[in-house]
């Protein structure tokens, strides 16, 4: 049987307009005993704590507006989840989603002691680690995740969780883990995954069939 996942990212709010590793006080509402920070925002093992959280500041008026303009374009699907992110959940809350299941499987990539700083601070303040990070996909200056990790357990929901469902899968996921999911589909190198633009409100289709799955562009 195949399964079509539709992976919607998040749409546009402060912490993207401001380059801003995601700080889970703010966007999740949990500590950092808790468990770790997302890089393109959502939280580790704290995820199930992220309920309890408002939303309403996770997007602007223009996301807001956007993901309601997008709404009526989404097909019916008869399983829906959502990274757990402040910022995801209200997007499919605007989509129409809002019984999306958290997944925490799918939040972002951690961003250890960056989260709450924007990347021009990280710039200024640790270029080199800032450029270890960006350049091997096997670093986490950080001291969070890094990407080659992001991408293993992004492939892993791909192929446990997502394989065993048919029909449609409707996903609203951090951009990272969209990238990640882009990556595993292709099977390209981890490299690639910087290579990979995930704009907000994209709309990214993978298709599985026989342990394989493929993107679908259009």
């Amino acid at each position: 049987m195949t399964v079509r996942v539709i992976f919607v990212s998040p749409a546009i709010g402060p912490e993207l307009r401001q380059a801003r590793f995601a700080d889970e006080a703010s966007a999740y509402g949990v500590g950092a005993a808790n468990g770790g920070v997302v890089g393109d925002g959502a939280v580790g093992d704290g995820a199930a704590d992220a309920g309890a959280v408002d939303d309403g500041d996770a997007l602007d008026e223009a996301g807001v507006r956007a993901a309601r303009a997008l709404r009526p374009d989404l097909p019916v699907a008869s399983h829906r989840f959502v990274s757990p992110s402040a910022r995801c959940r209200r997007t499919a809350e605007e989509l129409g989603l809002a019984d999306a299941v958290a997944e925490p499987a799918l939040r972002g990539c951690a961003a250890g002691r960056w989260r709450g700083r924007t990347l021009d601070e990280v710039a200024a303040e640790e270029p080199e680690a800032l450029m270890a990070w960006l350049a091997d996909p096997a670093a986490a200056p950080h001291g969070g995740e890094s990407v080659r990790q992001l991408c293993a357990r992004t492939a892993g929901w791909l192929d446990g969780t997502a394989a065993g469902l048919t029909g449609r899968v409707l996903v609203v996921a951090e951009p990272d883990t969209v990238r990640a999911a882009a990556v595993h589909a292709l099977g390209v190198p981890d490299q690639a995954f910087r290579r990979l633009d995930v704009p907000p409100l994209a709309v990214v289709e993978l298709t599985g069939r026989a342990g394989r799955w493929n993107l679908r562009l259009g």
